[in-house]
């Protein structure tokens, strides 16, 4: 006889795969500690494997359950877009809400024109953009944000990534700053600049001081703020210099004198990163494709 599984089943052994404690998997799929205590032994019942086992104060999964969990992602995976596949959406008729994480330097360089591209197409679409510190998968994973954009920072296996753009750092100043005069920038002028960076976790130093340290250079931070559109606030009205990602803001840019690093950097790789559960989803699709083409431009 060919065994049967209550698809319930395998997405409570998903979570609790995911989260390693009873406690957590309840509170995620809304159930008490004790009915999920049940389910789990049901789970271990239907698999003849105990699936987490007690290591001191936590829980770790069996060598049965780690061998289970991939394919029980894959089987909840398929069931989903099954659920999902019968007919193409009317876009016009579409009422939903999607969240998405994001830093300010993409919402003040594409948010305008996301929403705008969104709306001609889907009226009933609204985009609730969320600016977190935290770079984790769990936003994704429990359906706090739908898509999340950045560089690519802490990801979980079973995240989906895509690269959508590749930038660069450029220094920017103000119009009439004396160093927008030069023709070419060393990077000795730039090192003995005064400057402001830009880091979440207030951090005066980064890769580009790195990167100076190599040639025996170091600049002067005078100022941190935490974001790029922030930076260039700030440069727009002093003598500092802001690096910034040359493509994420260039609508900041504009009015100001910009020039290339004098030392070198490594790529900036801007990412989408989605849930399994919405890679079917067409609407969800449609948001990706849109998210695409506005940074590939």
């Amino acid at each position: 006889m060919i065994p049967t599984y209550d698809l319930n089943l395998l997405t409570s052994l998903d979570m609790l795969l995911a989260e390693s404690s009873v406690n957590r998997a309840a509170e995620r799929l809304g159930l008490s500690n004790s009915a999920m205590s049940r389910t789990l032994s049901r789970i271990r019942e239907t698999f003849g494997d105990p699936i987490l086992v007690r290591a001191g104060r936590s829980l770790v999964p069996t060598p049965r359950a780690l061998e289970l969990r991939e394919t029980v992602r894959q089987v909840l995976e398929s069931a989903e877009a099954l659920r999902m596949a019968p007919q193409k959406p009317d876009f016009k008729q579409i009422d939903r809400v999607f969240d998405v994480r994001a830093n300010e330097g993409f919402v003040f360089q594409y948010g305008g024109k996301l929403i705008k591209a969104v709306s001609r197409e889907a009226p009933g679409i609204r985009l609730s953009f969320v600016i977190k510190a935290e770079k984790k998968p769990n936003a994704l994973r429990d359906g706090q944000i739908d898509l999340d954009i950045g560089v690519l920072g802490e990801s979980g296996p079973e995240i989906r990534t895509q690269t959508i753009q590749r930038d660069r750092f450029v220094g920017v100043v103000r119009a009439d700053h004396r160093l927008s005069s030069h023709e070419t920038i060393s990077a000795k002028d730039y090192a003995e600049a005064h400057h402001v960076s830009v880091s979440r976790r207030g951090l005066f130093s980064g890769p580009i001081d790195k990167a100076l340290e190599i040639i025996g250079l170091r600049r002067q931070v005078s100022a941190v703020v935490t974001s790029f559109p922030s930076a260039l606030s700030v440069a727009r009205t002093t003598d500092l210099i802001a690096s910034v990602p040359e493509r994420q803001t260039a609508e900041a840019r504009r009015d100001m004198y910009t020039f290339p690093l004098p030392v070198e950097t490594e790529e900036v790789r801007v990412s989408m990163m989605w849930h399994p559960r919405s890679e079917h989803d067409p609407v969800h699709r449609w948001l990706r494709e849109h998210v695409r083409q506005l940074c590939s431009t």
